[in-house]
């Protein structure tokens, strides 16, 4: 029984529509009827403001630490599941959220917060990956796949070195969700119309 409520608790965490709830609470805006319609921190940026935006990405951020983080609660001492597992229900919810009609984001800050949770230089390597191929490209959902493939290439060297299934396999599962929640922006790369940030 702890499984199950530790598993619907992590889903539940990542389901939390941070852009959904600070555009309405704060802007009186729903975020889903402009811009891309996405809940992430991209669309909140466009919509809402930079304050906004990074308010938003950190809560994506967060929710999928928490989740890793679950076990350290007395209730769950006892529960055996390893936390990646419970960041992967933290991300699904995070596409798929329960309070927002199932549809959320595209999965690469509360994956980020996944790594933060369970592997700090990978988080950092990803991080500072984020920001270069940003400044190089301008684009959020290029950056957001090279840092995908940066991920899995770190997370395969880490296996053949410590035997870290569990990271491969989750981080491979986070870049297939990453590249298949951006086949819109893929689309609009190859056709040149993919928006571009100006702040970097």
């Amino acid at each position: 029984m702890e499984l199950i409520i530790i598993l619907v608790v992590a889903y539940l965490l990542g389901s939390i529509p941070s852009g959904l709830w600070v555009g309405k609470l704060f802007y009186k805006i729903d975020i889903r009827e402009h811009g891309s319609g996405n809940l992430g921190g991209t669309n909140t940026f466009r919509i809402l403001g930079k304050k906004a935006g990074l308010f938003v990405t950190t809560l994506d951020i967060l929710k999928g630490s928490a989740a890793t983080l679950l076990p350290l609660l007395p209730y769950f001492s006892e529960t055996a599941v390893h936390p990646l597992i419970l960041g992967m229900m933290a991300v699904v919810g995070h596409m798929f959220p329960i309070f927002a009609q199932f549809k959320g984001g595209k999965a690469v800050a509360t994956s980020g917060g996944v790594v933060l949770g369970v592997n700090l230089p990978l988080f950092i390597l990803v991080l500072v990956s984020f920001f270069i191929a940003l400044k190089l490209t301008k684009m959020v959902s290029l950056s957001s796949m090279i840092v995908a493939v940066i991920g899995f290439i770190y997370s395969l060297i880490y296996y053949f070195q410590t035997g870290d299934f569990y990271l491969l396999i989750a981080i491979g599962l986070f870049g297939a969700f990453i590249f298949y929640r951006h086949q819109s922006n893929i689309a609009r790369i190859k056709a040149g119309t993919e928006p571009k940030v100006k702040w970097i």
